[in-house]
């Protein structure tokens, strides 16, 4: 394995050069340290927790990928995916694709459904073994109760729920970038004395990495000896309750609400226009507070970040909570009152009036449209795609 690594880390050597060691080896891969710099000696590289579920990826793995080659890239250093699971083989090729350098993967029945104890025991050697100077986990019910776990046991610090991410090359610091201030300000949080430098992000705010079938990469089975009596935790019954057609995350095209529509029942209106567009039904906070929709439907830092292809905000004003969770849809369309709003600032295209006239007219012309264009739909998706796109050309 020694060899095995030194090949894939230093390449040909130049004739009559002395070999190097893999010490000498990875310190070349990482940017001289200057005065000042943060760099803690023995770690090096990028991690990723690549979060699974019955064998099926968690989208938030793949756009930890992304932002996770990015990084190491910054300080050229590897990228490592770790997994756990039972009968994952295929996810480590595909973490390959992704842009991990090296999956180490954890198979077995005990690791089949998600307890903490036992992920925290299966990635622990692992994280000690590899010394990545950074690790991520997404920001899902899995990833946030795990990584405090971790963080506790490795005795470093952890930011939560990050939308952007950043380091310097000639530190090796991480910049976590969240909300923070009741959300209306960002902050730069850095963990200068401690690694790894954990954080976790925030699904659907990061670009999925590009899947590239010509990448190699090395794929490391880890053995996981402790046995069901070994776990202080059992797993009785797994029962997926599921979302229904309430799945923000997965909508190509979202219509969401605010409160501007004054009241609950003028929610028809949003209904209506979602129904005609084959669209997902979305909140603005204030109106999930006062009750007139179910949290499911909330987007934003607190609810769920959402990149759909078209997002059409009705009566929301565009506070930093709701625009850090919509702000990377591909089109956003705003539909406003008020022409100092601020959610126009982050639209590509805005309505400036009263919604109750122009949503009724919007949705009629939709209709009219989708009428003609009938005899080419396949399905309830397929009609929702195609009068945006004609609303967009004539807006």
């Amino acid at each position: 394995m020694a060899n095995e690594e030194q090949a894939t880390q230093g390449g040909a050597s130049q004739p009559g050069a002395p070999a190097q060691t893999e010490e000498q080896t990875a310190k070349k891969e990482r940017p001289r340290k200057v005065k000042g710099a943060e760099w803690i000696e023995g770690y090096h590289g990028v991690g990723v927790f690549l979060e699974q579920h019955n064998g099926r990826i968690a989208p938030v793995a793949w756009e930890l990928c992304g932002v996770g080659r990015r990084l190491a890239d910054k300080i050229q250093g590897k990228l490592y995916g770790i997994i756990c699971g039972h009968n994952i083989d295929d996810l480590a090729q595909e973490a390959i694709y992704r842009g991990c350098d090296e999956v180490y993967v954890i198979d077995s029945p005990q690791l089949a459904s998600y307890r903490n104890w036992a992920y925290t025991e299966a990635i622990l050697p692992v994280i000690d073994k590899i010394k990545v100077t950074i690790f991520l986990l997404g920001a899902t019910s899995t990833g946030r109760d795990l990584a405090g776990t971790v963080a506790t046991r490795l005795s470093t610090g952890l930011t939560a729920d990050c939308t952007q991410l950043d380091v310097d090359p000639e530190t090796g610091l991480l910049d976590a970038i969240r909300p923070a201030f009741l959300e209306k300000q960002l902050a730069v949080i850095l963990c200068k004395k401690h690694r790894p430098q954990m954080a976790t992000v925030r699904p659907g705010v990061m670009e999925p990495a590009a899947r590239d079938t010509s990448r190699q990469g090395r794929i490391i089975k880890e053995t996981f000896a402790l046995g069901d009596d070994d776990i202080p935790m059992k797993v009785l019954a797994v029962h997926d309750e599921g979302v229904g057609s309430v799945d923000l995350t997965q909508a190509d095209v979202i219509v969401a609400g605010g409160r501007g529509l004054g009241e609950p029942r003028n929610f028809d209106l949003v209904r209506e226009l979602a129904d005609t567009m084959g669209a997902v039904i979305g909140a603005s906070r204030p109106v999930v507070d006062a009750g007139w929709i179910g949290h499911e439907h909330q987007v934003g830092q607190t609810g769920i970040t959402v990149r759909p292809k078209v997002y059409v905000a009705v009566g929301i004003s565009g506070a930093i909570q709701h625009l850090v969770g919509m702000q990377n849809s591909d089109v956003i369309i705003a539909i406003n009152r008020d022409p100092a709003a601020p959610i126009f600032a982050a639209a590509d295209f805005g309505i400036v009036g009263d919604l109750f006239t122009i949503l009724p007219l919007l949705t009629q012309a939709l209709r009219e449209k989708l009428g003609d264009r009938a005899g080419g739909s396949s399905s309830g998706n397929d009609q929702g795609q195609q009068p945006v796109t004609g609303g967009v050309a004539l807006g």
